[in-house]
């Protein structure tokens, strides 16, 4: 039994045709959740992991005043998060690993530009040199911009080899791989970053330094998503990568964004942490028809005809341990404009980004006039906005939340901080990943969410990101001269 449930656990999709009763074992009530005769059971598809080997939320790192960063993978997400690390002080790229050489050419150039010493490169086709440039360079920060199977391999070797990681997300896409994390980041001490940019978007960090002075009371309930009208990019010849990472799976294979900034508000690992969820899914009413659409005059699309299963909306709702709850919807393959959501509802207050404008209510009354919503930002925008908010604008980057994610997680090492999202994060945030496959693939019925803290969030502080303690010394270089394409 044991081993058909480890089996299980690590096949990537967490679908196919097992059943809720083979090779596993329900558990109703168990946890931290109150246990009834009268309710339905919460299946745990988590073996345990036993103690905690070292603590690693609120860990402060040693400083390092100069980050020698080696980056692996140089495509679009990589480049972009090249040039924009390259304008902070206290940063030294080092090295660049990619399949492509031009990939590293071109990086090489824009640092030249800047009259910044060149990486050294490593490229040759090998699925594998990324290890050499582990193994050979003296790296404080390893940066992960890789297609989404390759994240965990490449976080363990690289803390492994002595750096702290920051990979793109999500971090896993099975429960194994998440506890490999959070084990490789306990044992080494080092530090494992989802580098979730949303997290950083200048409402979700207003909304957040206002629940965090009682503005809307005890926050009950967010509203989270990930939608996004992606029919054309994960169709598209030149990233293949992305139609197989959804051709043969159903569940919310890509929840962060969203899931992210309404883990922070619900101090998620830090005081309360999520407890199960319910998974369902749509029929796919839309992609397999547009495969067979452009199989009709091209051949490339022939091999995938039948063969998606992806719905078109995912609905996973999460509760926690305190008795929260948060709504979490995933939908990419249906023409309707962009939204992440972000409905906050506390006992006093609620606040909503999507659909714009954002607004606010609070004590009964309808949502806020825009003067009296002006007033309120003017009070409540958080420490790190106001430091790091306008460099952040004028850098860019999905309206500069890109870069302030590069700017506090530099600052944070830099001072001997600890990071905004820690190993825990990043394994519970992706955990829902294969949860919500798992969920989907039966019947729905409700899923344990592992525990990655092993009791820790118990006692675990609140990380604040809107304050910015302690940080704010790093500065964007004096030599770099903007202009409106510098990208």
């Amino acid at each position: 039994m044991k081993t058909s449930r480890r089996d299980f656990i690590k096949t990537a999709g967490m679908a196919g045709g097992m059943l809720a009763t083979g090779g596993l074992s329900a558990c109703s009530g168990s946890g931290d959740s109150s246990s009834s005769k009268n309710v339905p059971a919460i299946w745990d598809i988590s073996e345990n992991k036993g103690k905690q080997v070292f603590n690693m939320s609120g860990y402060a790192a040693p400083k390092i005043d100069v980050i020698k960063i080696g980056y692996i993978g140089i495509g679009g997400r990589g480049m972009a998060a090249v040039k924009r690390m390259a304008l902070l002080e206290g940063v030294e790229i080092v090295a660049l690993s990619d399949l492509k050489i031009e990939k590293i050419d071109e990086a090489k150039a824009y640092l030249k530009k800047l009259g910044m010493p060149e990486p050294k490169g490593y490229a040759d086709g090998s699925q594998e040199l990324w290890k050499e440039m582990c193994d050979k360079e003296e790296l404080d920060l390893i940066y992960i911009a890789t297609p989404r199977d390759l994240h965990p391999s490449m976080c363990v070797y690289g803390m492994e080899s002595g750096a702290h990681v920051a990979t793109e997300i999500p971090a896993a896409r099975t429960l194994d791989e998440c506890w490999s994390l959070v084990e490789t980041s306990e044992k080494t001490k080092k530090h494992c970053s989802m580098i979730e940019n949303c997290v950083y978007d200048f409402w979700e960090l207003l909304i957040l330094n206002m629940a965090r002075q009682g503005f809307f009371g005890e926050i009950v309930h967010v509203d989270a998503g990930y939608v996004s009208n992606q029919i054309n990019t994960n169709l598209n010849k030149e990233l293949e990568w992305r139609t197989r990472e959804f051709i043969n799976r159903d569940g919310n294979i890509y929840p962060t964004h969203g899931l992210g900034p309404a883990c922070q508000i619900l101090d998620i690992n830090r005081g309360d942490r999520m407890d199960f969820m319910v998974s369902v899914s749509s029929a796919d009413f839309t992609m397999g028809k547009e495969i067979e659409k452009r199989a009709a005059t091209d051949d490339y699309y022939k091999q995938f005809i039948g063969q998606w299963k992806l719905g078109n909306m995912n609905t996973s709702t999460i509760k926690t341990v305190n008795g929260k709850t948060i709504k979490l919807q995933y939908n990419v393959s249906n023409p309707r404009p962009g939204t992440r959501i972000h409905w906050v509802i506390g006992t006093e207050g609620t606040a909503k980004k999507q659909p714009t404008p954002s607004r606010i209510s609070y004590g009964g009354k309808g949502w806020v006039s825009d003067e009296e919503l002006k007033e309120l930002e003017e009070k409540f925008t958080p420490p790190i906005v106001k430091i790091a908010g306008d460099m952040a604008k004028k850098v860019g980057g999905h309206g500069g939340m890109d870069f302030l994610m590069q700017w506090r997680l530099v600052d944070c090492l830099r001072n001997g901080l600890p990071l905004d999202m820690d190993c825990y994060d990043a394994a519970a945030w992706s955990s829902i990943v294969p949860l919500s496959e798992w969920c989907v693939a039966n019947n729905s019925v409700p899923v344990r969410i592992p525990d990655f803290t092993r009791g820790a969030y118990k006692t675990n502080e609140p990380l604040d990101i809107a304050m910015a303690k302690g940080g704010g010394s790093t500065k964007i270089k004096t030599t770099i001269k903007f202009n409106d394409d510098y990208f």
